[in-house]
């Protein structure tokens, strides 16, 4: 079954006082919005949906941009949103989240979709921990028993043709909904539920993105390692080799191998990362093997030894320090070479490139310098 989930985005999070969306607000360095949307860039969801105001349009569809996810206009409230996204999508199960929901884990979206083929509807809840009561006027009218009373979360889940029927059938009985279950409730049946977790919180004022925020998970246990490497000008030919691509330049860079100071780099901390030695270790320069040897086919080799202690690339960030050649027009065909060599999306792939402003011997023109950080993923 094609399985559609829709993103909420579409508010304006007046609550916590950011004078913008609180979506497009920081959270672990990234706009809190960024996280919501690399929880479902998961195999098991075929197409996402994004909603966004007028106003963050631009802004949001940007950042869904590089894990091809759809935008929407949204609608003045957030049932007009959803009802809107639900036009668009074309799969058999539709789960809804709350963008604002940043700590969503890929189980629970598992879950929620195993739930919806189970049962025709999934509603992510937690038990609670707090006596619940019921309030009218300042009074309590009724304490229910602990154990009968869940928190809903988000995401929700459903068969497609039911909520879209739902959504249809409430869009002029004059409630304000906030949540998709009441929709489904008044219209289909009793939705299911399925145990969520507690850390699947929900930002709604500014301290929420500072106290008590949960760990964000990026799903597994992962590592992260540091690499570098420099290598000097003064070979022979008339190009360089750097994240595999040959660039045109007046001398190329000695080295026992190819001199590719990007992959080399990233090797380092592939090795770095998953707690093995160094580049020089497995393959030195008193070796004849790797005289002029590709560097490409080390770094191959080197995710072969990682994956062998369980570990593969999820992202890798470099940055070139060169004087020479320009950089600029070869860093798109770099990435996507540097992405490919690694097993990754090209927007898993970052190449950064920059001088030293005449300092130092890459400023003086002598060599190349390159960083590279990677972290490891749990398989």
């Amino acid at each position: 079954m094609k399985v559609s989930a829709i993103i909420c985005a579409a508010g304006t999070g007046e609550r916590a006082g950011f004078g913008k969306n609180k979506l497009l607000a920081s959270l672990y360095g990234a706009p809190a919005l960024y996280h919501t949307l690399k929880a479902f860039d998961v195999a098991e969801v075929d197409e996402v949906i994004v909603t966004a105001s007028a106003a963050d349009y631009k802004e949001i569809k940007a950042l869904c941009a590089p894990f091809g996810f759809e935008t929407v206009l949204g609608g003045k409230t957030r049932f007009a949103g959803v009802k809107k996204a639900l036009e668009r999508v074309t799969g058999d199960i539709v789960v809804i989240h709350d963008g604002a929901r940043p700590f969503v884990t890929g189980q629970i979206i598992l879950d929620c979709i195993k739930t919806v083929k189970a049962y025709g509807s999934a509603v992510c809840a937690t038990p609670v921990t707090d006596t619940m009561a019921s309030v009218y006027y300042g009074v309590i009218t009724d304490v229910p028993k602990r154990d009968t009373v869940y928190a809903v979360q988000t995401p929700q889940g459903f068969l497609a043709d039911d909520i879209k029927k739902a959504y249809e059938l409430a869009a002029d009985d004059g409630v304000a909904y906030t949540d998709d279950s009441a929709v489904y409730a008044n219209y289909i049946g009793l939705p299911h539920i399925f145990e969520g977790d507690r850390h699947n919180t929900k930002l709604t004022y500014r301290e929420d993105f500072i106290r008590d925020v949960p760990p964000l998970s990026p799903g597994g246990e992962c590592r992260i390692g540091i690499g570098a490497d420099t290598h000097a000008f003064g070979g022979l030919d008339d190009f360089i080799t750097l994240a595999g691509v040959k660039i045109p330049c007046e001398s190329s860079l000695v080295a026992h191998s190819d001199g590719d100071a990007v992959l080399h780099a990233v090797m380092d901390a592939v090795l770095s990362a998953a707690g093995l030695k160094d580049i020089g270790h497995y393959f030195p320069d008193t070796d004849k093997r790797y005289k002029g040897a590709d560097s490409g086919r080390l770094l191959e080799q080197v995710i072969s030894m990682a994956a062998e202690q369980g570990y593969a690339p999820a992202n890798v960030s470099v940055t070139v320090q060169a004087e020479k050649p320009r950089l600029a027009p070869y860093i798109d065909e770099m990435r996507a070479s540097l992405a490919k060599l690694c097993g990754l999306r090209e927007c898993d792939a970052a190449i950064a490139a920059g001088t030293c402003e005449r300092l130092g011997f890459v400023g003086e023109g002598q060599g190349i310098a390159a960083y590279a950080a990677v972290l490891l993923k749990k398989i």
